[in-house]
C-alpha cells in the first residue's frame, strides 16, 4: 500500500492537458494574480509556513525507527524504547494537529479566493450589454463562474501546498537519505528515472483521452440540457423521433464508455508501474543494504529508516515532475478568468451622469442611427460555440430616424418582419446604444443619464415574457420588492388574471415552471403586464405582446394593456394592425427607416406600405 501513496493526485496531473505549457501568458497576468490574493497575504503566509513545517515532519518517524531498533530494542534498553515511541507519537499527533490547521487555512484561502473571482465575474457579466448575451454561449460562460474559478483557486491551494511541500520533502528527505547511507541512495535513484520516463507516455496518452471524454461528456451534456427542457421536449414529441434519439444518445454514450474503458486500462498499467518502482527500490534497499548491514558497514536501524524514507521520496518526486503543467494549468485558468473581467460593456454610465426625473415621460428620436458593434467588441471567441469573424460587412440597420412622442401618447410601430423596429425599441432604455443621433426621454439623451434610474423609467412587455422558474410572487416582486399583498393583487386585478390567481390551490406561491412553462401564453402575457404595473413605469415599451395569442386570450390581454396604458407614455409594436388602430401616431418602418407616419384613416388613404400590410392582413383575416 505505501506504493500507492499519492496515486490519486498524481492520476490527476497525468490528466492533466500538457498543452497547457506551450501557452504564453503575459507578465501583467502574474501580476495580477498577486494582486488579486493581496488581501489573503496572511492567510497563504501562515499557510506555507504550516505547509513547510509538515514536511519537514516526514524524516522525523524514519530517524525515531532508527533510534529505537539501535539504540533501544538492539541494546536492551526499554526505557529508552519507550520514550521514543511516545515522541513518534507526539509526532505523528503533532502532524495531524498540522494537517487540520493547514486545511482550515486552506479552506478558508480557496473559498476567499472562489467567493471573490465568482461575485466580480458575475457583477461583471451582469452589466455587459444585450449584444454580448446575443452571442455568448450560456454553458461556456457558466463554465467560466465554475470550472475556471474552481481551477484559479487551485493555484493557492492545492497547487501552491504541494509545490512547496514536495520541494522541501525531497530537500530534506535527500539529505536524510544521503546521511545515512549515500550509497544505498545513489543506487536507489538510478530507478526513478524510469518512473518518470513512464508518468510521461502515460500522461501524454491520458492526457489525450481526458481531453477526448470531456468532449463527449459534453456532447451527450448538450445533447441532454436542449432535450429534456420543454421546447425540446415538445419538438421531439411532435416530430415523434425517439428511435433516432435514442440511436444518437447510445452513440455519444458509447464513445464516452469506449473511452473510459481505455483510460482505466492505461490507470492500471501506470498504476501497476507505480507499484513496480517503489518495490523495485525497496528489494534494492534491503538487498544492497542488508549486505552492508552484514559487513558492519549499516545498521539495522539505518536500513529500516533508508527503506521508510525512500517511500517517503517518491510522491514528491512525481509532483515536481508535473509542476510545471500543475502551475500553468492554475495560471491560464486565472488567465481565462480575467479575460471575461477585462471584457468592457458597451453601454457604460458616465461620471457626470445625472438621474432621470420621475416626472420625465416624452420620448424622441433624433436623427438615429443604429450599426450593431462587432462581434470582436462585445463578446469573446472562447464564449462562442461557433466562433468566426462575421460572413459580411456590418452594416447601418437604423437611418436617420426622427419622432417625438409627447407624455401620455401611444405611437405605434408597423412594418414587414426585420424593418427594424425591435431594434428601435432597444435603444430607448440603452439596451444598445445609437451610433448616430439621440434617444431622449424628457429632454435628457438617455446616454446622459444613471442606468438605475433609466431603467426604472422604461418598462417592457415582449412577445415571449420571461418568468424564473419560481413563484407567482417572486416573479411579480421582481419588479418591485417591497410590494405589498395588496398592491399585488391590485395589479393582477388590472392585468385581468386575479380571478385566476385566486383559484389555484396555491396561490401566489404556484411555482410557474421553467420559463413560465406551465402556465399559457395569454397567462404569461397578463402576469407580465401585472409585474409592469407593479413597476410603474412613466414609459412603456410593448413589442408585440398579442402576436402569439388565440382571439380569447388576446382580449384578456387587450383588456390589461389598456390598464397598462392608461396615463403613460408608450411605444407598440404591432403585429395585427387592429390593435393599434386609435393610436395617436402610427409610423411605417421598413429597412431601418420610417417610410410612413400618421393616424390610421390618414395611412390607409395615402396608400403605400400601411395600405398593403392592411389589405394583406384583411385578406386573410377573410380567408380565415
Amino acid at each position: 500500500m505505501s506504493g500507492m501513496q499519492g496515486m490519486g493526485p498524481m492520476m490527476r496531473t497525468l490528466r492533466t492537458d500538457r498543452s497547457v505549457v506551450n501557452q504564453r501568458l503575459s507578465r501583467d497576468t502574474v501580476r495580477r494574480i498577486f494582486g488579486f490574493a493581496r488581501p489573503l497575504r496572511p492567510l497563504i503566509a501562515a499557510f506555507l509556513v504550516l505547509t513547510v513545517v509538515d514536511a519537514c515532519m516526514v524524516v522525523v518517524s524514519p530517524l525515531l525507527v532508527q533510534r529505537i531498533v539501535d539504540d533501544g530494542i538492539l541494546k536492551n534498553d526499554g526505557g529508552l524504547v519507550t520514550q521514543l515511541a511516545l515522541i513518534m507519537a507526539g509526532v505523528a499527533v503533532i502532524s495531524a494537529l498540522l494537517a487540520v490547521a493547514s486545511g482550515l487555512l486552506s479552506s478558508r484561502i480557496g473559498e476567499g479566493l472562489i467567493y471573490d473571482l465568482r461575485t466580480q465575474v458575475f457583477a461583471h457579466v451582469q452589466r455587459q450589454s444585450l449584444a454580448f448575451f446575443t452571442r455568448t454561449q450560456t454553458g461556456a460562460l457558466v463554465s467560466r463562474l465554475n470550472n475556471d474559478v474552481m481551477g484559479a483557486q487551485r493555484a493557492f491551494t492545492s497547487t501552491l501546498s504541494s509545490t512547496v511541500s514536495n520541494l522541501i520533502s525531497v530537500v530534506v528527505v535527500g539529505i536524510a537519505m544521503i546521511a545515512l547511507s549515500w550509497q544505498v541512495t545513489l543506487l536507489c535513484l538510478v530507478l526513478f528515472p524510469i518512473l518518470f520516463l513512464s508518468s510521461r507516455i502515460v500522461g501524454g496518452k491520458l492526457a489525450g483521452l481526458a481531453r477526448t471524454q470531456m468532449d463527449g461528456n459534453a456532447d451527450m451534456g448538450n445533447a441532454m440540457t436542449e432535450r429534456f427542457n420543454v421546447g425540446g421536449a415538445m419538438l421531439l414529441k411532435l416530430f415523434g423521433r425517439r428511435d433516432e434519439e435514442d440511436a444518437s444518445f447510445a452513440a455519444k454514450a458509447g464513445n464516452v464508455r469506449d473511452i473510459g474503458i481505455r483510460i482505466a486500462l492505461v490507470t492500471r498499467i501506470f498504476g501497476a508501474t507505480l507499484m513496480l518502482i517503489p518495490a523495485l527500490a525497496t528489494a534494492l534497499v534491503y538487498g544492497v543494504g542488508g549486505n552492508l548491514v552484514i559487513d558492519e558497514e549499516l545498521t539495522v536501524g539505518t536500513l529500516l529508516a533508508l527503506a521508510t524514507l525512500l517511500l517517503r521520496l517518491l510522491g514528491p518526486l512525481q509532483g515536481l515532475s508535473n509542476v510545471r503543467v500543475d502551475v500553468m494549468t492554475a495560471l491560464v485558468s486565472f488567465d481565462r478568468v480575467f479575460e471575461v473581467l477585462d471584457l468592457p460593456s458597451t453601454i457604460q454610465e458616465k461620471p457626470s451622469a445625472v438621474v432621470l426625473p420621475a416626472s420625465a415621460a416624452s420620448l424622441e428620436f433624433s436623427n438615429v442611427a443604429f450599426t450593431y458593434p462587432r462581434a470582436e467588441d462585445v463578446s469573446l471567441a472562447s464564449l462562442e460555440s461557433v466562433a468566426r469573424r462575421e460572413s459580411r460587412d456590418v452594416r447601418e440597420v437604423i437611418h436617420d430616424v426622427s419622432f417625438t412622442v409627447s407624455p401620455g401618447q401611444m405611437v405605434a410601430l408597423v412594418g414587414p418582419s426585420g424593418a427594424g423596429k425591435t431594434t428601435l425599441t432597444h435603444l430607448v432604455a440603452r439596451l444598445y446604444d445609437v451610433t448616430a443621433g439621440a434617444v431622449r426621454i424628457g429632454g435628457y439623451d438617455v446616454r446622459d443619464v444613471t442606468l438605475e434610474s433609466l431603467e426604472a423609467q422604461v418598462g417592457y412587455v415582449t412577445q415571449d415574457a420571461h418568468m424564473f422558474h419560481d413563484t407567482i410572487r417572486a416573479n411579480l416582486v421582481y419588479a418591485r420588492p417591497d410590494a405589498s399583498d395588496d398592491e399585488i393583487w391590485a395589479a393582477l386585478a388590472a392585468a385581468q388574471i386575479a380571478p385566476l390567481i385566486q383559484g389555484l390551490p396555491d396561490g401566489l406561491e404556484t411555482v410557474v415552471g421553467d420559463r413560465g412553462y406551465r402556465l399559457s401564453g395569454g397567462e404569461r402575457q397578463r402576469l407580465a403586464i401585472a409585474r409592469l404595473l407593479l413597476k410603474a413605469p412613466a414609459i412603456v415599451v410593448l413589442d408585440e405582446a398579442t402576436a402569439h395569442l388565440d382571439s380569447e386570450s388576446e382580449v384578456a390581454v387587450q383588456r390589461a394593456l389598456d390598464a397598462a396604458l392608461a396615463g403613460r407614455t408608450s411605444l407598440v409594436i404591432a403585429h395585427r394592425l387592429s390593435t393599434i388602430r386609435h393610436a395617436d401616431q402610427i409610423l411605417v418602418v421598413d429597412e431601418g427607416r420610417v417610410v410612413q407616419a400618421g393616424s390610421h384613416e390618414a395611412l390607409l388613404a395615402a396608400g403605400g406600405l400601411y395600405a398593403e400590410l392592411h389589405a394583406t392582413q384583411f385578406a386573410r383575416s377573410n380567408d380565415g
